[in-house]
Order: structure tokens, then sequence, then C-alpha cells
């Protein structure tokens, strides 16, 4: 009998444009979580209100949905490298412009314009890390995104050291740093991989059209659910741990904890994906997130129970998309419509918990998100249903 090997994987980085998108995730972790520390120099530098001073990072938020959207419809005709090195620019030009701002309105426009850069490469870059390692794709996308968190650790620890007043520096040096990154672009493959390049029907997955509509719908609903719930816990833990007992530096200092877990559990389940299907990996972290947030409940346990919410929530953002990409390879779309929908959740979660913990009271925190995560492991169990491969390729790992 004849055994025939499967053509290699098409290279889509070189091992410096690997290392320059890490960085480049750093980068857009650490611009998302300079504004919220950020805010009280804003309201001094402008004479802002909470409220007006908080349209930063809404505005930035917006952007960034923009971002995915527009990068999206040049996905494919235009080069990777244009569409990178576009965002790069865009996103150095409006941190910059956002440092030298001479009043608010011109700064929320800088915040937009620099969101429209992060989204851009927030897409792109998970984009061609889903298709671009083959079967390795699930464990480089959870590196590549640890590095964000990297970033969202180490840019408001940049502002409490030099203080808020200080702002503009942080980031206009943050905009300097983005220029080198372009000199790296030359190692990313210009054309984007095929479906059919990435032997994805070798993994299973692929549905049919008929029913691509709800499994797509699904898709997104498991991602405003997760990044509402990431967004939750990162607002409400300190509230609700001070609730039941905890000093409020500890609290705050737990809260730390929750956003580093979050970091370290994408490198640990880097091998693991190597090893299991994104479907398993999935599904055990939205059980194992479930549990945290029922024991966290308990005043006793609860700060722990946060950071295993940390931990558990880790890699869902990162390995579901090579499953949705499997799943969905005649939409062409499907990556844009969940980065731009986790981007929403963040945004909505917000105001939709607060209505929720006001009616229930604060010590529900756990118990509200609790059942959310519940809601995330029905709809990943109706995925692996729905996407359960019918044909003669199918392995399991």
């Amino acid at each position: 009998m004849t055994v025939t090997s499967a053509p290699p994987h098409p290279r889509v980085f070189s091992p410096a444009a690997v290392v320059a998108s890490c960085v480049g995730f750093m980068l857009i972790g650490a611009l998302q979580a300079l504004y919220g520390p950020a805010i009280p120099g804003f309201r001094e530098e402008f004479g802002l209100s909470p409220s007006a001073a908080g349209l930063g990072l809404s505005a930035h938020f917006v952007g960034g949905v923009a971002g995915v959207l527009l990068f999206d419809r040049l996905y494919g005709r235009a080069g990777n490298r244009r569409i990178l090195g576009s965002s790069y620019l865009l996103m150095a030009v409006g941190a910059a412009g956002f440092a030298l701002a001479p009043n608010w309105p011109v700064a929320l426009t800088m915040a937009l314009l620099a969101g429209l850069g992060f989204g851009g490469i927030d897409y792109g870059l998970n984009q061609l890390f889903a298709v671009g390692f083959g079967h390795r794709s699930t464990a480089m996308l959870n590196i590549l995104n640890a590095h964000f968190g990297i970033g969202a650790i180490l840019g408001p620890a940049v502002i409490g050291l030099v203080g808020s007043a200080h702002y503009p520096a942080v980031f206009l040096s943050f905009a300097l740093a983005d220029l080198p990154l372009l000199l790296c672009l030359r190692g990313v493959r210009d054309r984007a991989p095929q479906p059919s390049e990435t032997h994805a029907e070798s993994y299973g997955g692929q549905v049919l059209a008929r029913s691509l509509g709800s499994v797509l719908a699904v898709f997104v609903a498991l991602y405003v659910l997760h990044v509402g719930i990431e967004a939750g816990v990162g607002g409400w833990e300190p509230t609700h741990l001070e609730t039941v007992g905890y000093g409020a530096g500890f609290a705050a200092t737990a809260t730390s904890v929750y956003w580093l877990m979050m970091t370290v559990g994408r490198f640990l389940v880097a091998p693991i994906a190597l090893r299991f299907s994104a479907q398993a990996i999935i599904t055990v972290s939205c059980a194992g997130m479930t549990v945290c947030l029922l024991l966290a409940a308990i005043p006793g346990p609860a700060p722990y129970a946060y950071a295993g919410v940390g931990l558990f929530i880790a890699p869902i953002f990162p390995t579901g998309l090579p499953w949705l990409h499997r799943a969905a390879l005649r939409a062409r779309r499907a990556g844009a419509l969940v980065i731009a929908a986790s981007m929403v959740g963040g945004v909505v979660a917000g105001p939709a918990l607060g209505k929720a913990i006001e009616w229930s009271g604060v010590r529900s925190v756990p118990l509200v998100l609790g059942t959310v995560s519940a809601l995330c492991l029905a709809a990943v169990l109706w995925l692996i249903r729905a996407t359960r491969s019918r044909g003669p390729h199918h392995r399991s790992r």
C-alpha cells in the first residue's frame, strides 16, 4: 500500500516576523490598557468629567470594530504586508496624535484612528496565525494572544511608574515603538493561504451550507458571552471581594492576579493544543470557568476561584479561531465577525452586567457571570454536534 504524505504547509511568517507579530500584540495590549490608568491625566489636561474622560476608551473600541470590518474587506484583495503596514502606521499616528492633541475632540479623533489600526492588527494577525501554521495554528494563536496580555499588564504599570500626568510621553513612546515593526513585514507572506492550502478538511468540522448561518451565529454568541465574562470579572471582581469582606488593596491585587493568570493560561495551553482538539480544550475551559465562578460565590475561596477563571478563560478566544476556520471554510468573513463581536462584547458587558447586578446585588456577581458561563458551555456543546465531521478524513486528536 502506498502512503502519500500531505505537502508541506506553506510558510506564512519568517521567524523574525513571528517575533515582530508577538511584539505587535504586546503593543496593542498595552494601548488598550493605557486609557484607563491615564484618565486622571486626561481630566486634568482637558477639564473633563469622569464620563467624558471614559470616552477615550470607547472611541478606541469603536475604531477597533471599524478596523476589523474595514481590513476584512481588504483581506485577500490587498497584500498582507500592506494591510499590516497600514495598520501599524494608523496606530502609530493615532497614538502620537492622542499624545499631542490640543483639545479633547481632537484627542478622541486620534483615539478612533489608533483604534482603527488596532483593529487591523488584531484581525490581520489573528487571521494569518489561524491559517498560517497548519496543525500548530492553535498553539501559535495562544502564544500570540498571550503577548497581548503581557502588554495589558505592562501598560498600566508604566503609567503607574511615571504618573498619569505624563501620559503624553507614554503614548508617544508607544507610537515610536510601532515603527520598527514595519521593517519585519518582509517576512510575512503577501498572499493569504487558501483553505485548501491549510488542509482544513483533514481536521474535520466542515458544515453544510444550510447550517452555516446557525454555526456562525452560535460562534458569535460564544465570543460575545465569553468576552463579557472576561470584562465582567475584571470590572466587578474588586467590588465583589470588598463586599464580602476583603480589603481594597487585596481586592485590587487579586484582580491583577486574574489578568496575569489569563496570560499564563495561554502560554500553558500552547503545548496542550498540539495534542488535543480545539473542541476539547474549549469544552474543558468553559466547564472549568463555570465551576470557578460558582466557587467564587463562597467568600473564602473567592480570590483563588477568580484566578481559576482567568486560567480557564484564557484559551477560548485564540483556540476558537482555527476551529471556526475549519468549520466554516466557505464563510470568508467568519473571523472578522467573531473578532468584531468580541470587541462589541467588551463594550456592552459593562452596562448589561451593571443592570443585572443592580437588580440582584453585588454578592450575586459570580452567580450572574456563572450563568453566562453555562450558556458558553451550552454553545460549545451545540457547536461540537453541529460541526462534527461526516467525511472519511476525520481524525480525532
